[in-house]
């Protein structure tokens, strides 16, 4: 994807958790989770690196099915070319794949959380797959009626992924909460349920 592509896409979502922040009440400072109908929650176990490469291990549990994964985000980089009250922190990552994850269930679960036409089986042979991130959040709650707000502060970050080339070119969010080993999937639009599926299968 075109870095100016993935900066406007990234302006837009820094602009509507803006907007978003005007419209919601605030949270309590406890900070409890809200779960949401677009998005699947899983585990994260951080794994220190020296490089300043940021790396988690994510595992998602149920019906007696464990998935696990591994997730890398590569230092960022601010844009240059974006607007100055919207500094854009851009940079690539990967999905790695875990010995012995069976994401059966999770595929299962991420198809209805985003809206995927068709159901996708686990990759036989898993492989590693990259992606571009942009940060558009830190210190974020989460709304009531989902996504993020500025305010109150809280402890998620929200990225932005950007999946797959050209025509299967397809967006999702990633948000973590380190402070509690949380991550979430969530569904950036419908129209993308099916690529981000056909993506996630050869990972997870």
């Amino acid at each position: 994807m075109r870095l100016h592509v993935i900066i406007w896409s990234a302006i837009t979502s820094l602009m509507l958790l803006a907007s978003c922040n005007r419209r919601q009440a605030g949270l309590s400072s406890v900070e409890p989770y809200l779960p949401d109908d677009t998005s699947v929650t899983f585990q994260l176990e951080s794994v220190k690196t020296g490089d300043g490469t940021q790396q988690w291990i994510g595992s998602y549990q149920s019906k007696g099915r464990l998935a696990r994964f591994g997730i890398e985000l590569r230092p960022s980089k601010t844009s240059s070319t974006a607007a100055a009250e919207f500094k854009i922190q851009f940079g690539e990552g990967r999905f790695i794949p875990k010995a012995g994850s069976d994401s059966s269930v999770l595929l299962l679960d991420l198809q209805k959380a985003l809206q995927a036409k068709h159901q996708h089986s686990p990759d036989p042979k898993k492989s590693a797959i990259s992606f571009t991130y942009a940060n558009i959040g830190e210190k974020l709650s989460q709304a009531r009626s989902g996504g993020f707000d500025i305010k109150p502060p809280g402890n998620w970050t929200a990225v932005k992924l950007f999946l797959g080339e050209g025509d299967e070119e397809a967006e999702l969010f990633l948000n973590i909460n380190s402070i509690t080993g949380t991550g979430q999937f969530s569904m950036k639009d419908a129209d993308y349920g099916d690529l981000v599926l056909a993506n996630l299968a050869k990972v997870l």
